[in-house]
């Protein structure tokens, strides 16, 4: 067993965070703080190199249980795109996720800087992004995420690893050498935000947090929230 007195003792961690402040004159666009913000992460990674993936998002979903409780869900997913109409990830649909999803279209994304001690909270609706847009993405990745893409079916049990290599080898065997078309069942899924809420980490546990919220003309309202 573990001796757990040699793990480290929780309720006394510790870190301040110093890494920087949020002004009461924050852009009234959410999205033109998300861009500062997401091109500061890949500069960091670039210059650090300890924000390993600075499109990560942890995507929250809602399943159903068989007498209707709903169960949060989250997983790690990268953010592939992100304009006014919304946040785009790409996934295979008949995953999970995609499920839950198509049957309760409201989600939460959550982008957690922790090098820059900052995160980004987004809230809002589900759905799914054009054939157009999911073969334009499709037709950038790699062959081989391609080949795994028909060869796995996300989220359903497998003997062994053994056997979903099998499985790999036979999506590359029924390729060869040719093209690698999308398949139905992958695509992107869009979340259009309600609101957005920017985190950044201060002394005393005293942090800056930024609340955006849609209003129905289309606008944003801006608000700081207590930490």
């Amino acid at each position: 067993m573990t001796d757990r007195s040699a793990l480290p003792r929780l309720p006394g961690e510790r870190t301040d965070y110093l890494a920087g402040s949020l002004p009461d004159d924050a852009p009234a666009d959410p999205l033109e703080l998300f861009d500062i913000w997401l091109a500061e992460a890949f500069s960091r990674r670039e210059e650090h190199g300890d924000l390993p993936e600075p499109s990560a998002v942890v995507l929250a979903t809602v399943a159903l249980e068989a007498d209707g409780a709903p169960r949060p869900r989250s997983r790690t997913v990268l953010l592939k795109g992100h304009d006014a109409e919304g946040f785009v990830v790409f996934t295979n649909l008949d995953s999970d996720k995609g499920h839950e999803l198509a049957s309760t279209p409201r989600a939460a994304l959550l982008m957690p800087w922790y090098p820059l001690q900052r995160q980004v909270r987004i809230e809002g609706t589900a759905e799914q992004v054009t054939a157009a847009e999911s073969d334009a993405y499709w037709s950038q990745r790699p062959r081989g995420s391609q080949l795994g893409a028909w060869a796995s079916h996300q989220s359903r049990s497998i003997a062994s690893r053994e056997t979903l290599e099998a499985q790999y080898a036979a999506a590359e065997e029924r390729f060869g050498g040719g093209p690698v078309p999308r398949p139905e069942f992958w695509g992107g899924l869009r979340v259009r935000p309600t609101s957005l809420e920017f985190w950044q980490g201060r002394p005393h546990r005293f942090h800056d947090r930024i609340l955006y919220t849609a209003s129905a003309d289309g606008t944003w309202e801006r608000h700081r929230l207590q930490p």
